[in-house]
């Protein structure tokens, strides 16, 4: 009686780092702004011009640069950028950011 050796069955290799889409590696200097992280937060910011006296302290106050500022006048805050922190509104003294539901 003969008795064969089981073929072993073929494992799977898990995915490298090179296999995941661009966002979890920065893999070379100056390609973070190829990452747009602003796709996963919960609220964004709403400026009212009305209400805004451009002294810039959402610019100052934002951790990730987000708050687009046009002749020393905030223009605008970049959504793909923006994590929806919220700090711009907590710091503006007048109340001049609101934080939205998206």
């Amino acid at each position: 009686m003969k008795i064969e050796a089981k073929e072993k069955p073929k494992v799977k290799e898990k995915p490298g780092y090179k296999s995941i889409p661009i966002g979890g590696v920065i893999p070379k200097a100056g390609s973070s702004r190829e990452y747009k992280t602003g796709d996963w937060r919960v609220r964004y910011p709403v400026i009212d011009k009305e209400k805004c006296i451009n002294c810039l302290f959402c610019y100052i106050y934002c951790p990730e640069k987000c708050v687009v500022v046009k002749d020393g006048k905030v223009e605008r805050v970049d959504l793909d950028y923006c994590k929806g922190c919220g700090i711009c509104a907590t710091e503006c003294p007048k109340d001049a950011i609101e934080m939205k539901l998206e």
